[in-house]
């Protein structure tokens, strides 16, 4: 107690003249930043009039409290305070430092924690080069930013594959010199943070060198001296370093040790309210009973990080990203799922298959406020979505409440998650994960119809079959699956040779026959995963030389749940069609004179039909007509993203009210009513593949916006075949149901041109009446 008194007694006599009062300093010594952050609102009215300083330690307090929303409002309006003249942060009034680095720098850290690496070294290395040597001391002293930048940029550059950059950094910070006051601490900071670089880096043995000293000496005499074990900044820095220090124990092989350091993160009584750092110590304590041979014991733990990984409507990355390491949590599911499959629970492998596609969507819409929902108010439908984000970041704030506080906010996000689920399965859907009964998604088969979910992780893949009554699984063969499904698109797209045989066969052998014998109809839904969405099916070759669409009615969906959420189609056989051909894209290169005839011969089909060419074909004119057909044609142009699936899209005819660009974003806020959707165009079927799937594409927007089928292309279809295609399609959907229609005109199209190539790019996914 008189160590305290006596550090209180020197922060209170460097504190006298300045406005904020001395308590929220002494809750910033004690991370106790929530309480820090009510006295800063109570004396600080609007973060308009405050000054730079105040502006400064508001800004440190939102980091803290990863409150990113308030961060990014602190940090511009301190940016317009340091262009005014108030570079210099007068909190410490005896040592007043420097801020003019200081909303760069929290920018850098706050876009490594969530995620954006690119980010984080941009602004980083702009805040570093603000970080001059003057003055020694205060809050933002010169070595403060320059421990916390140089490991901020290490790690980053590490996590976008610049080896030599983080290495470079890592020697800087290992050459910085610290201040003589102090001394101690500053080197155990540093040490930290050459530990977090080359954790990141994969250095595990060096890092453990930083770490072992580090971690019993510094954290807990600051933890001992300031709080007691067990509190408030005890969590705040041993949290961390445990799981630093099992996961380096660990990859070296000194499993007792890591055990213990692991367990006393997991056990600890404040672990919850560090969720990111809390899953993956879960995951790693798995992976460490896993070696141990404790089957059973790593399930659980892998049960317990998966849990708090859907908790959270977005990724978990924050403070794990920021010590080496943001984990994978993906590879959490598949680990589960490899233990479930060995065991022969293959009903709760598949479980968690559909969980982990689950997440890959909500993570990939996580930053979407927009969603329409059939039939709901627009104003209300946003109200929830802002509910939900609020009860989102409440729940995961670090330190951020006392214990009854956190219980309150978890409380409070999941009654919002079950409003929305009760109100609008569609939309829980997409920002939550949920898990559906497999008995639910069995009785949506129709009679005699089978569905097959692929699932791999690195080189394990499974396959499970699913009827009406039955679930059966297999462990495929998934050594360099991503590369074979690559070489036989490469050359099925080559049309002028036989080259994509042998690939079609070495996937049909390992795909299909050994699940062959399980195969016992001819009508199948396939769920693809990761690299298997980008494959033509219908375009395998068994060891006879005949193909699959010879032998089975296919139709696809993004995740077997999907079933569930399909309407009920709409009780017209030769309805109308709203048809877009040819757009006017203002460049004639781009334009499609084959599919132009294709959509005059779609439209003169059924009576009643519309038919919108050139500049009429356009994406103001889908969205007033849209509602309007339950069949909507598109023979034109579609733009593939990788590295931003939701800007995807279809091109139509731009006009002085939209750009023309139909995008992914954009079809999740919008109403069709549509028996079915048909994109005649290039690539798109195509979506972004994320390290635990959902695809995220086209065909997948259409579905949401109201579509009971979709049919789209894998890659750029040749124009002449696609007309005739689709002219058979039309004329066999008039008596045929969907899937049947398409199968039989991809089999006419193939005696006119045999290569798959011409006829197999095109698949249905939804529903097959």
């Amino acid at each position: 107690m008189r160590r305290l008194a006596l550090f209180a007694l020197l922060l209170g006599l460097s504190l006298m003249a300045h406005a904020l009062p001395f308590g929220l300093y002494l809750d910033l010594g004690f991370s106790r930043f929530s309480d820090a952050e009510k006295t800063f609102d109570q004396n600080v009215k609007s973060m308009e009039q405050a000054s730079g300083s105040d502006l400064s330690v508001a800004c440190f307090i939102y980091a803290k409290l990863k409150r990113y929303g308030k961060l990014a409002e602190c940090t511009d309006r301190l940016d317009v305070r340091i262009r005014a003249g108030e570079k210099k942060n007068s909190d410490f009034m005896i040592m007043p430092s420097p801020t003019a680095p200081l909303p760069d720098a929290l920018r850098a850290m706050a876009a490594l924690e969530l995620g954006n690496p690119l980010e984080a070294l941009a602004r980083g290395q702009k805040a570093l080069a603000l970080v001059t040597d003057e003055g020694v001391g205060g809050m933002f002293s010169p070595v403060a930013y320059k421990v916390e930048l140089l490991q901020v940029l290490g790690i980053a550059s590490s996590l976008t594959g610049q080896r030599t950059e983080a290495e470079k950094y890592l020697s800087a910070l290992h050459e910085l010199s610290v201040p003589y006051i102090g001394g101690q601490q500053w080197r155990n900071l540093k040490d930290v943070g050459q530990a977090k670089i080359h954790l990141a880096l994969g250095n595990h043995e060096k890092a453990l060198e930083f770490l072992q000293e580090e971690h019993y000496v510094f954290p807990r005499l600051v933890a001992d001296i300031l709080m007691g074990g067990g509190d408030s900044i005890s969590a705040f820095y041993d949290l961390p370093k445990f799981l630093m220090l099992g996961k380096a124990l660990m990859e070296t092989g000194k499993l007792k040790e890591a055990k213990d350091a692991l367990d006393a993160l997991v056990n600890h009584k404040r672990a919850g309210e560090y969720p990111d750092v809390f899953w993956v110590a879960l995951s790693e304590r798995g992976r460490l009973a896993e070696k141990e041979g404790d089957a059973a014991g790593a399930a659980g733990f892998y049960r317990k990080a998966i849990e708090i990984i859907e908790q959270q409507r977005s990724s978990i990355n924050t403070e794990a990203a920021k010590i080496g390491f943001a984990g994978d949590k993906q590879k959490v599911y598949g680990r589960l799922i490899t233990l479930l499959f060995t065991a022969g629970r293959y009903g709760e492998a598949f479980e968690f298959v559909e969980r982990s596609k689950s997440r890959a969507l909500v993570d990939m819409l996580a930053t979407k406020k927009d969603f329409a929902i059939a039939g709901a108010d627009p104003e209300k439908t946003r109200l929830a979505l802002a509910m939900l984000d609020q009860a989102d970041s409440q729940s995961r704030q670090l330190n951020a409440s006392p214990v009854h506080e956190k219980n309150a906010e978890q409380r409070s996000l999941k009654l919002v998650r079950q409003d929305i689920a009760a109100a609008a399965p569609d939309l829980s859907s997409l920002v939550s994960v949920g898990s559906v009964p497999l008995a639910e998604t069995q009785s949506k088969l129709a009679e005699g119809e089978q569905l097959v979910e692929f699932y791999y992780q690195d080189d394990v893949l499974f396959a499970f079959v699913l009827d009406q009554k039955t679930i059966q699984a297999v462990k495929l063969d998934g050594a360099n699956l991503a590369k074979l499904v690559q070489d036989m698109r490469s050359a099925v797209e080559n049309p002028g040779t036989a080259e994509w045989i042998n690939p079609a066969k070495l996937l049909h052998a390992r795909l299909i026959k050994p699940i062959e014998s399980l195969l016992v109809g001819k009508r199948l839904i396939v769920v693809a995963h990761g690299a298997l969405h980008y494959l033509p099916f219908n375009a395998l070759m068994a060891e006879n030389g005949s193909l699959f669409i010879d032998r089975y009615t296919l139709r696809m969906l993004p995740a077997a749940s999907v079933i569930n959420l399909l309407k009920p189609v709409l009780m017209e056989k030769n309805a109308p069609t709203l048809t877009f051909g040819n757009p006017d894209l203002g460049d004639a290169k781009l334009d499609l004179a084959f599919a132009e005839g294709e959509a005059r011969a779609v439209a003169k089909l059924v009576k009643g039909s519309r038919l919108l060419l050139r500049k009429d074909a356009s994406e103001t004119n889908f969205r007033r007509a849209a509602g309007l057909f339950s069949r909507i044609h598109f023979a034109t142009h579609g733009k593939f993203q990788a590295e931003s699936p939701l800007d995807s899209g279809l091109y139509l005819a731009r006009d002085a009210e939209n750009d023309g660009l139909l995008k992914v974003s954009e079809l999740y806020s919008m109403q069709i009513n549509a028996d079915l959707v048909t994109l005649s165009a290039c690539e798109t079927g195509l979506g972004k593949i994320d390290n635990g799937d959902d695809v995220v594409g086209l065909s997948r927007g259409f579905l949401y916006a109201g579509a009971r089928s979709v049919i789209s292309s894998l890659w750029s279809v040749d124009d002449n075949a696609t007309a005739e295609l689709m002219g058979a399609f039309y004329v066999e959907l008039a008596n045929t149901p969907k899937a049947e229609a398409l199968r039989a005109a991809q089999l006419k199209t193939r005696t006119s041109f045999p290569h798959p190539f011409f006829w197999a790019a095109f698949q249905l996914t939804g529903r097959a009446d």
